[in-house]
């Protein structure tokens, strides 16, 4: 199993950033992509931004420019850069790990959820 423990969301206002990271550990054999996803209420989720275990990095057109993801190393730790905050990026921020056991089965595993408040 695979845990993925997310941390600081939070409110801000529009204009402002905040930074999100997320950790993965546990039985790790491979760790390929991770991501970002994001829902707002009434809304599905949305693909924010991931990035690889290569470093390619790819970004929802909303966020572009304005969001940063990173994995430092191409380690266990993944970092989502908001800045330029709207309001319309206020929803609760997911992360997702791609992964292959050593028998090369891959699995997803997702996060908690961290909740980003953009207020206007």
């Amino acid at each position: 199993q695979v845990q993925l423990v997310e941390s600081g969301g939070g409110l801000v206002q529009a204009g402002g950033s905040l930074s999100l990271s997320c950790a993965a550990s546990g039985s790790i054999f491979i760790l390929n992509t991770m991501g970002w996803y994001r829902q707002a209420p009434g809304k599905q989720r949305e693909l924010v931004a991931t990035i690889s275990g290569a470093g390619t990095t790819n970004y929802a057109a909303s966020v572009k420019g304005r969001f940063t993801i990173s994995r430092p190393n191409a380690k266990n730790t993944a970092y989502l850069q908001m800045t330029s905050l709207k309001p319309e990026d206020t929803a609760v921020y997911y992360c997702k790990a791609d992964t292959q056991d050593a028998i090369l089965l891959r699995s997803s595993y997702w996060g908690q959820g961290t909740q980003v408040t953009v207020s206007s």
